[in-house]
């Protein structure tokens, strides 16, 4: 599990932001990991996708390394933020804006304010 561990760090230093997922960003293969990409994608977030049915190791190794039982994990600047349920509140309270916004992450702030207004 030490090999899946190293190579998890090296991807989430080595990226401003990354997303451990079901599928990929392009074709996510659940509905939460379709959730929280959709988010990312839809606010122009420049990020690392990390298909964990790709890799066995990677799947319960990005668990342990988190402590967080479920997938999808957002990781931002190297920090875990937090899974689906967490990404959404933080989505629909503006505070992912400011997440975004103090790491130096750009993303299109009016697609931010577009989810809110839809789910007002």
């Amino acid at each position: 599990m030490s090999d899946a561990k190293t190579r998890i760090e090296e991807t989430v230093k080595a990226n401003d932001v990354v997303l451990y997922m079901k599928g990929t960003k392009e074709m996510p293969q659940c509905g939460f990991s379709s959730r929280v990409a959709g988010v990312l994608n839809f606010m122009g977030i420049d990020y690392t996708d990390v298909n964990v049915l790709a890799d066995e190791e990677i799947r319960q190794g990005i668990k342990d390394y988190s402590d967080w039982p479920t997938i999808p994990q957002l990781y931002v600047k190297g920090e875990f933020v937090g899974g689906c349920d967490i990404i959404t509140e933080m989505t629909l309270s503006g505070e992912l804006d400011t997440l975004f916004e103090n790491n130096g992450v750009s993303f299109d702030k009016e697609a931010a304010d577009k989810i809110r207004a839809a789910n007002a």
